[in-house]
């Protein structure tokens, strides 16, 4: 089953359950779904599925943020629970010893000692956690490995 059929069947199950909340979260996916569909075209695959849906939580957690610094504790929570929601749909994330051992590792194998070697590093690591980790927890692990 894909991604998006597995969406569809749970917003279906969420329907006849009533739980409004998962129904409102699980449209808003099928609807960005599509529009990546539309833009993608013939070459729609599970990994720009995927990539979708990582979008969109990255979306809410930076929302997240503007909220938490306006006060909307209301708006932070809500989003923390779509984010809960989306995450289900997504691979599994590594663990943050299971990424510093790669961050090491990787770094070691290029040669990346300093903060100029940035985005060499970042390249070598992304392609190695391939998709297991958010970028953000990889940049974080990437800098305090190299200061």
């Amino acid at each position: 089953m894909t991604l998006q059929e597995q969406l569809q069947a749970d917003m279906i199950a969420a329907m006849k359950a009533k739980d409004t909340e998962r129904v409102r979260v699980l449209r808003n996916a099928i609807a960005a779904l599509k529009n990546t569909k539309i833009e993608k075209g013939e070459t729609f695959s599970e990994v720009d599925a995927e990539a979708t849906l990582k979008t969109q939580v990255k979306q809410l957690k930076d929302a997240n943020k503007d909220f938490a610094a306006g006060g909307r504790d209301d708006l932070v929570a809500q989003n923390d629970a779509d984010v809960a929601v989306l995450e289900t749909y997504l691979p599994e994330q590594m663990s943050d010893e299971d990424l510093g051992n790669i961050v090491a590792d990787t770094l070691r194998d290029i040669g990346a000692t300093s903060p100029q070697d940035m985005g060499k590093a970042m390249g070598a690591v992304m392609e190695k956690v391939n998709g297991k980790a958010d970028g953000t927890r990889v940049k974080d692990a990437v800098m305090k490995y190299l200061q």
